[in-house]
């Protein structure tokens, strides 16, 4: 059923408003019904009632005849409102109607900041392409402005808002009071040293130091001696003592990131100072006592590596008292934008580039990427376009990604709807065990409109009780 178009002053339902300026009383009536299944039609026949509307209801869009009274043969009246337009509601975008031998001015309004125009007569399937794509411009600038001034840190040094990673937070709320081993399991990339850090922040020993070792990073035949330290003459180029990483993270949090390329040896030698908390450096036969907290991270499935025989089960179980999983970037699509917004404002005050942001291309390519690098990528493709962009507005070029459409994959509010209304006619349907009456009484509705409801739908059932 399509809705009429609204007269100013009149009730303004849910669907997105736009705002339709346009002297021709019959065309105007064309184009309001054509659109009115996608949009609120508003509409006013001159520059001066346009304004008002625009005041009043601030629409998302525009649609203007640039010949307007009392110029209607010119383009002055249509000018001059786009310009008050761009100028008053920036955020509006606007589309202008022009016939085709006034297409100079239809450039000129381009120029003036109008989105796009079209020519009259006019062809609805073409201003309904035109109109979708300013619609989800606008929503993506909406939504852009917003994370430039919201960002959502449930954990210090955490940015998210998917629902993924917000359990991720909860869960590292609850684990980090407990003074227990965590293993942190995620692709390379996706933040395991910050869930360490909040990790080690919440707990009760946030005052004492947190120390990373990155396992993969150290040769095999040095990182026993980073982890546990050596005296002086332990070996050759053993010059002087030296304290090792445990001894380092005593009173705090060891993080041992990439635990899954520890050599065996050494894990047995981790093994025994889990044990009884008590090691001692390469070259000395004194033990001595640490207490701290094991936090460890990987990439790889330590449960194969266990049937390998290329990871220990005992010691598996000493840094595995609680895991915790953390999503790939793919998976979070809400947190990608939010992350680049935080990452652009860090690297554009390094790079002295204080006003640089993205572009719509940019944001859409952020959004629309899988992200194999994760957040790590991210952060590399967001600071080499800080540093080599040649605008303000990053581009997706400028990260690397190419052009996107310049827009996200929104479904329409149609869409959006139409999935609701028939996942609750199943669901209430379900229940009813195909009761008419009973679902009826339950969705609020008739009988007739539950019936034309489920043909617009096409549900079909077999043995409808009455």
């Amino acid at each position: 059923m399509t809705k009429a178009p609204v007269q100013g002053g009149d009730q303004i339902d849910e669907l997105p408003l736009l705002l339709l300026v346009e002297d021709d009383p019959g065309l105007q009536r064309q184009m309001g019904w054509a659109l009115a299944d996608a949009f609120t039609v508003i509409t006013a026949g001159d520059r001066v009632t346009g304004l008002e509307h625009l005041a009043q209801h601030k629409p998302r869009v525009a649609v203007i005849d640039l010949g307007l009274p009392p110029d209607p043969n010119g383009a002055s009246e249509g000018l001059l409102l786009l310009e008050t337009i761009v100028s008053k509601y920036p955020g509006i975008k606007v589309i202008v109607a022009s016939g085709n031998e006034e297409r100079a001015n239809a450039r000129r309004a381009v120029s003036l900041g109008a989105y796009d125009f079209f020519a009259k007569p006019v062809d609805i399937d073409e201003l309904r392409l035109i109109l979708m794509r300013a619609l989800r411009f606008q929503y993506l600038e909406e939504e852009n402005r917003r994370l430039s001034r919201v960002v959502h840190s449930p954990l210090e040094g955490i940015v998210a808002a998917s629902p993924a990673m917000l359990a991720v937070c909860d869960t590292i709320r609850r684990v980090a009071v407990a003074d227990i081993s965590v293993m942190i399991l995620g692709e390379s990339g996706t933040g395991k040293e910050l869930i360490a850090r909040a990790i080690h922040q919440l707990s009760h020993r946030a005052d004492g130091p947190f120390v990373a070792t990155n396992c993969a990073a150290i040769p095999d035949n040095l990182l026993e001696s980073e982890l546990f330290g050596y005296e002086r003459g332990a070996f050759t180029g053993a010059h002087a003592k030296t304290i090792g990483r445990i001894e380092s993270a005593a009173g705090g949090t060891l993080f041992l990131d990439e635990i899954g390329d520890m050599p065996l040896p050494l894990q047995a030698k981790l093994l025994r100072f889990l044990q009884d908390r008590t090691f001692q450096r390469l070259g000395s036969h004194r033990d001595i006592t640490v207490d701290l907290r094991i936090v460890s991270a990987t990439n790889r499935n330590l449960q194969n590596m266990i049937r390998e025989g290329t990871f220990r089960e005992d010691l598996f179980f000493r840094i595995n008292e609680i895991s915790v999983a953390l999503p790939p970037l793919r998976e979070r699509a809400e947190d990608g934008i939010m992350i680049a917004q935080v990452l652009v404002r860090r690297y554009a005050e390094v790079y002295n580039r204080r006003n640089a942001g993205f572009s719509n291309s940019a944001l859409a390519a952020i959004s629309n990427h899988s992200w194999p690098g994760n957040v790590r990528e991210l952060e590399n493709r967001v600071k080499r376009a800080v540093l080599m962009g040649s605008s303000d507005q990053l581009s997706a070029q400028d990260l690397g990604l190419g052009e996107a459409d310049g827009e996200l994959a929104f479904p329409t509010l149609k869409d959006v709807r139409n999935r609701a209304e028939l996942e609750i006619i199943r669901k209430v349907l379900t229940s009813c065990q195909n009761n008419l009456s009973q679902a009826a009484k339950i969705l609020g509705v008739s009988r007739p409109t539950l019936y034309n409801l489920m043909a617009s739908h096409g549900i079909k059932l077999n043995g409808i009780a009455e």
